[in-house]
């Protein structure tokens, strides 16, 4: 099996590949260079591919600077663009494409979500996730099945959100942000790679698919489960201006609430094996690269 990947050095790129990889997939990266390079190159390296798997973005856990945000638009959105456009010129195009979104696309607040909700946000991840999807979508019109995974906060040894989190709450410094009433709909890392390992061999998937654990969880709770996972004392807030202080605008993804659960992979028969934060949060410390103290 041949697997076009964008954004392989990416977080869930490098699990990815490493999984594939043990599976003797053959693999074709597809750089930034690349994209640079123009459409004869991206046409030649996905003709005869079997599944292009597209996790282009640029990482948002940074300032949000005018500049980041026409970053983040333009590594997700124009890419996703570029991509399909090669698809249309490849003698031989994909069967599938699997392409990335975030459960960003709906509003903030306690409401749950599911995939049988429309996105219905109206801040600039909302419209970034919106248009990150319909472009993905113009491949449908082209022949290529498309699924359209939106990701939860992915959680996980080695990157994401957890390798900022993990020393101040190794020093028992961690602890709820502002109120710490927001919802957190989250995944472990290795539920996510075999969700996309199972997506690729099940041919009944269609459409879009929320890949988040059945038991989502407040930031409170969150903050309290990591501590108990490194058997340290969770107690101490972060104040919400002082992320605004250091991510400006960016700061809002970080205090939002999204409820969102997923119906459509279970119902389909895909079961986690981490569902429970706790258990989920001590596999990650407990690895060697989760330095979890004596």
């Amino acid at each position: 099996m041949r697997v076009v990947i964008t954004g392989a050095t990416g977080f869930v790129g490098r699990h990815l590949i490493r999984a594939l990889n043990q599976d003797r997939a053959e693999i074709v990266s597809i750089s930034r260079q690349d994209f640079a390079a123009g459409p004869d190159l991206l046409c030649k390296l996905i003709d005869g591919a079997d599944v292009v798997i597209n996790l282009s973005g640029e990482n948002i856990n940074q300032r949000w600077t005018t500049a980041a945000k026409r970053r983040f638009y333009e590594s997700r959105v124009a890419t996703t663009r570029l991509l399909v456009n090669a698809m249309a010129g490849a003698e031989s195009p994909p069967r599938l494409l699997i392409s990335t979104s975030a459960i960003g696309a709906f509003a903030d607040g306690p409401e749950p979500y599911s995939e049988a909700d429309p996105p219905n946000g109206s801040d600039f991840l909302a419209h970034l996730a919106r248009d990150w999807e319909a472009e993905a979508r113009r491949a449908e019109q082209i022949g290529v099945k498309t699924l359209i995974f939106r990701l939860g906060l992915v959680l996980g040894r080695g990157g994401g959100m957890m390798q900022s989190l993990l020393p101040p709450f190794q020093m028992g410094l961690g602890g709820p942000i502002g109120s710490g009433q927001q919802m957190m709909s989250w995944i472990h890392i290795d539920d996510l790679i075999a969700a996309y390992l199972w997506a690729v061999a099940e041919e009944s998937l269609n459409g879009v698919y929320h890949l988040c654990a059945p038991h989502p969880v407040t930031n409170r709770q969150f903050a309290t489960a990591l501590g108990a996972a490194l058997q340290r004392p969770a107690w101490l807030p972060l104040p919400v201006w002082v992320l605004r202080l250091l991510f400006g605008d960016g700061a809002e993804v970080m205090v939002s609430s999204h409820h969102v659960t997923s119906s459509r992979l279970p119902a389909a028969g895909f079961l986690m094996r981490y569902p429970q934060i706790g258990p989920a949060l001590e596999s990650i410390v407990a690895s060697p690269s989760g330095c979890k103290l004596p």
